[in-house]
């Protein structure tokens, strides 16, 4: 009776830490349900051709790099930070600078079937550090979503779109890798933090 006690009890403990990680992963990398929502309403547009600087924390006013895209899409990217969970956030704005709205192309979703099924996104994009000859690409939470800006579709002439992409991150001695995005120029940005 004590080994069916045993294993009985074993088995309970394991179903709770599986459940107890499910919890946490959720919690820590769910959106709410927010995303969705997003390509109904444009996103924070900036009308005035210039660009104003950012109140988020750690962005400066000119962007670390400008990737220009197809069809007048322009991606800049104004920070690259390094955090102390091993992983870096890269927030940019992803702008259409061409005269009409443009369906942002499926092609920066990448080609990976997992993060295909999660609709579209960043989800391509990829760091490169030359020097110790690994590529980097973007983390995904517990169910296959990339950690990226998800669920838009089209953006309007004018319009800009806050991006962001986390990825894992490359040694501390390196502080400078080159960004790539499936129809974007590559672009070399600094890692700060």
């Amino acid at each position: 009776m004590s080994i069916r006690f045993t294993s009985t009890a074993r088995r309970g403990t394991v179903a709770l830490a599986v459940a107890a990680g499910l919890a946490f992963g959720v919690a820590g990398c769910g959106s709410g349900g927010d995303d969705n929502k997003k390509p109904d309403t444009p996103a924070s547009a900036s009308k005035t051709g210039g660009s104003d600087p950012s109140a988020q924390e750690g962005q400066s006013d000119e962007p670390l790099a400008e990737l220009k895209g197809s069809n007048g899409l322009v991606l800049d990217i104004t920070s690259a930070t390094r955090d102390s969970g091993g992983f870096i956030t890269v927030n940019g704005s992803l702008k259409n600078d061409g005269a009409n709205s443009i369906a942002v192309p499926s092609a920066l979703s990448g080609n990976e079937t997992e993060i295909i099924r999660n609709g579209r996104s960043l989800g391509g994009a990829t760091l490169v550090d030359s020097k110790g000859k690994k590529r980097y690409y973007v983390l995904r939470d517990t169910d296959g979503r990339p950690l990226t800006t998800t669920g838009f579709s089209t953006i309007r002439s004018g319009d800009d779109l806050a991006v962001f992409m986390q990825f894992p991150a490359p040694p501390t001695t390196t502080t400078e890798v080159s960004f790539e995005l499936p129809t974007f120029s590559v672009g070399t940005i600094k890692i700060s933090g």
